[in-house]
């Protein structure tokens, strides 16, 4: 059966390509005899970003709608999501489409049962595992905070803010002030806003 290909790929960071994931599945494609009728890439973009702040991803579903295509390819789960709410909601809009879903690393064609099952309990993996990446984080800065260690931005030390609200009350702009004292623009609107605050 001739079907009509979308391949969809994803990567988080700039730094990244899809290169990779469009070869592997290209090769599939040529195997199979499939049509590939178009290429959506979302770069630099988390899998837990929703569809409004995944252009390629929301493209992608305008032209499902438009029965552009009957067959959507990604090479792993983990592209099209990571909340398992996201993933399941993607997976009932591409059926009601009668579209169906190609995963390569995980070889799963959902025009099969045992296809839609596996992608349901493998949205629950990549949620668990989402979790468990920011439980892991939590407990790192936990440990540093435990240990005394600074997180975040180094304070300001005294002198300089002594500085920055002299400098304000003789009337200097923030831009003067931040460079003749060395900070941020911020840290002198925080500074000034305390003192108003105070008065």
């Amino acid at each position: 059966m001739n079907r009509k290909v979308a391949i969809y790929t994803r990567v988080s960071t700039d730094g990244q390509t899809t290169d990779n994931q469009l070869l592997e599945l290209k090769k599939v494609l040529s195997k199979s005899g499939w049509e590939l009728v178009d290429i959506y890439s979302d770069e630099g973009i988390s899998g837990s970003k929703g569809r409004n702040k995944r252009p390629e991803l929301d493209r992608m579903l305008k032209d499902a709608v438009r029965r552009k295509f009957d067959v959507v390819m990604a090479w792993s789960v983990d592209r099209l999501g990571r909340s398992l709410q996201d993933l399941l909601h993607l997976l009932s809009e591409l059926h009601s489409m009668k579209i169906d879903l190609y995963l390569h690393q995980q070889g799963i064609d959902t025009t099969t049962p045992a296809g839609k099952a596996m992608f349901q309990m493998l949205g629950v993996f990549a949620e668990f595992e989402r979790t468990m990446i920011q439980e892991r984080v939590r407990a790192g800065l936990a440990r540093a905070k435990s240990q005394g260690k600074q997180l975040g931005r180094p304070p300001v030390p005294s002198s300089k803010i002594t500085a920055i609200k002299k400098k304000h009350k003789q009337g200097l702009s923030i831009r003067k002030i931040a460079k003749e004292v060395n900070v941020g623009h911020g840290v002198i609107q925080r500074v000034i806003k305390e003192m108003t605050e105070a008065a």
